[in-house]
């Protein structure tokens, strides 16, 4: 009859139900181990990548490892086009003056900036011939948004001083407080940058303060040479002050990496490690500290350097990895950078420099001094029609000036988060 149902058919089919989602569950189950063995294969691969085997290891008091890797062996070399490449272990041109052997191992004694150490000097020094390279850990890749991502920066997070819709700066999440200079073609930056720890509001936020040299347009080509410090919890897991270099070829989309996390910046310099702690740092007012950093382009070769402090130069940028900056820069800005998450719908108290706004002055506020740019002689000059910016200067603003001993300089930064930044 049509409304008979047989006993052995419904336990039949009780039976498909329960063997169906068994299989459902075992099949989630599998994929999802097989997801993370997978992504735990990826993790690892990249990790043998970066971490290449060290002469000698040395433990920083902040928990890093810094490894001495043979320079020849450093990730630079993993790129395709500089299998074959002779280190230059000098630049033929000094934008200071004629270039001293010594500048490039050891700063002389009086200069009081090559003093500023890294933490891990108080536990060894990398021997000649290798470059000391902060270890990557598991933990550090696994808080990247992908094994892709690791080390790089997102998109649009240069500041656009002109533009039209700086409501389109405000939706990256990215705020600045910054000088800059534009018009011309620029061979090179330099400043003496305040050191401070800024307070970040939450592990995907960071606060910096660098200086960046810019080629090409806004939008997905430009080219970007970045140097300076910053806090950055995402990044290192945890809120050190730390040094730091970055580049893009292509609007921070596939190119360039911070520090030496990609095949790209060439280390000669045995004693300064990129990515690790600067200490000591300033305090409110309390003792000060600052840092050194010129960027200039080799006439000869093409490249660009980078000079810590007034003694170390670093390495440089290979000319081939641009294509705007293989000729000159057309942009210099100088400042600081944050992230603003808004995760509760109210503005970050992630801190810029020192947290305070830029009329509290000297020992409060944070400073850039002697900012000068290199010109079309190899000359380093006073910027002409330095401008300004900030996106909101509620949160974080900028104040310029110049004196005989400071020469162009400005106080930046503030608290973000306040009454009148809601």
């Amino acid at each position: 009859m049509g409304g008979v149902v047989h006993l052995s058919t419904v336990k039949l089919g009780r039976g498909f139900l329960v063997c169906l989602l068994l299989w459902g569950f075992f099949s989630l189950s599998y994929a999802a181990r097989s997801g993370v063995s997978k992504q735990k294969f990826e993790v690892k691969k990249h990790l043998n990548r970066l971490n290449k085997p060290a002469v000698k290891s040395i433990q920083s008091p902040d928990g890093d490892m810094i490894d001495c890797i043979p320079i020849t062996k450093q990730p630079a070399f993993d790129h395709p086009f500089l299998k074959d490449h002779k280190i230059q272990m000098k630049p033929n041109y000094h934008p200071e003056g004629l270039f001293d052997d010594n500048k490039v191992s050891a700063p002389k004694s009086n200069e009081k900036e090559g003093h500023i150490p890294q933490l891990w000097h108080r536990y060894g020094k990398c021997p000649g011939g290798t470059i000391p390279m902060r270890r990557t850990k598991e933990d550090d890749v696994l808080r990247a948004s992908s094994v892709k991502r690791y080390g790089k920066k997102k998109r649009r997070s240069v500041p656009l001083p002109k533009s039209a819709e700086p409501d389109l700066i405000n939706q990256s999440g990215h705020q600045h407080a910054i000088a800059y200079v534009e018009g011309d073609k620029y061979y090179g930056a330099k400043a003496t940058i305040n050191v401070w720890e800024p307070k970040i509001q939450q592990q995907n936020e960071f606060s910096l303060s660098q200086i960046w040299l810019l080629g090409g347009s806004f939008g997905q080509d430009l080219n970007s040479i970045e140097a300076g410090w910053q806090v950055s919890p995402d990044l290192y897991g945890d809120n050190n002050t730390r040094l730091f270099t970055y580049w893009t070829s292509d609007a921070y989309q596939a190119t360039g990496c911070y520090n030496l996390l990609c095949s790209g910046f060439i280390q000669i310099n045995s004693d300064i490690a990129m990515g690790a702690s600067i200490s000591p740092v300033s305090g409110y007012r309390n003792s000060q500290y600052d840092i050194s950093i010129l960027i200039w382009k080799d006439p000869k070769e093409g490249h660009w350097w980078m000079q810590f402090g007034n003694g170390y130069v670093l390495g440089y940028w290979p000319s081939f990895l641009f294509s705007y900056l293989t000729e000159s820069a057309s942009m210099i800005e100088w400042g600081g950078e944050v992230v603003n998450s808004q995760s509760d719908g109210q503005h970050t108290s992630t801190q810029m420099g020192s947290g305070r706004f830029p009329e509290e002055g000297f020992s409060k506020a944070s400073y850039f001094r002697n900012i000068q740019v290199v010109d079309s002689s190899n000359n380093l000059k006073a910027p002409k029609g330095l401008g300004t910016f900030t996106e909101q200067s509620n949160c974080y603003d900028v104040q310029t000036g110049s004196n005989d001993d400071w020469g162009h300089y400005f106080y930046y930064g503030g608290p973000g988060k306040n009454q009148k930044c809601p």
